[in-house]
């Protein structure tokens, strides 16, 4: 991500679309500051949820009890923090660089992120610049999208990408044929399949993509640890060639 934090300002949000709930000088703060301090959120970083975020307490979501005046009590949970780097600081702004686990809130680094330079902070622009193996330069915006769809849909083809880019950071096994039939009626391969297809030894919850002799994406796996997989998701549909109606 690509984010832009506004210190001095905290917001009940945590980001520039909330109520101000209090302003501090920000006393000398300088970009070395800024820096050192982003280093402390690297790594596994425990998080309290913002109370205007989608995370349910007794049922109920916490943003429909943050417009109720309600607040609770929310349970710290740990997220991965990669890298977190300052990319310029003009005061009272600064970008920052943020590569993070699921389940991130950037509006929550912000917000901590001013509370260690003791000045407060608030998000106040954010960019998703990387998903996957998918950056910015890989986007096609709404209005080119709109304009192609009006020329056809079949138009619409040249920016689909096929599946197997958006799994290149999974490993990968190619199955022979009579395996990856049993794979496209959801059967996982067995010890004695692996073995016999000289199957690295993945560590326990190492996802796998399971590709077919053509080198098309049937499944996604995960590995046990212990020399088998399960299935996690079969991707072929019945119009499949290797689905079998009859099997």
């Amino acid at each position: 991500y690509d984010a832009v934090v506004r210190f001095g300002v905290t917001t009940d949000t945590q980001d520039s679309a909330g109520r101000t709930v209090e302003t501090r000088p920000l006393e000398g703060l300088g970009e070395e500051r800024v820096r050192q301090a982003l280093r402390d959120f690297v790594g596994l970083v425990e998080q309290t949820p913002p109370m205007y975020s989608a995370r349910k307490v007794d049922g109920r979501r916490l943003y429909e009890l943050a417009r109720a005046g309600e607040e609770v009590e929310r349970e710290a949970r740990q997220v991965h923090i990669d890298e977190a780097r300052l990319l310029w600081f003009r005061s009272p702004d600064a970008g920052i660089f943020v590569r993070c686990s699921k389940g991130t809130y950037l509006r929550t680094l912000a917000h901590d992120l001013g509370q260690k330079v003791g000045c407060g902070a608030h998000l106040r622009e954010l960019k998703r610049a990387r998903v996957g193996p998918f950056g910015l330069e890989d986007s096609v915006g709404l209005d080119t999208l709109m304009a192609t769809a009006k020329e056809g849909r079949e138009r619409l083809d040249r920016f689909v990408h096929p599946l197997s880019r958006a799994l290149t950071d999974l490993a990968e096994l190619q199955l022979d044929m009579q395996l990856a039939r049993r794979v496209a009626h959801g059967h996982a391969p067995g010890p004695a399949d692996l073995s016999r297809l000289r199957a690295p030894p993945y560590p326990r919850g190492r996802k796998v993509r399971l590709m077919d002799p053509e080198g098309r994406v049937l499944a996604v796996a995960e590995s046990d640890g212990v020399g088998t997989v399960k299935l996690l998701r079969v991707l072929v549909s019945g119009a499949h060639d290797l689905v079998d109606k009859d099997y």
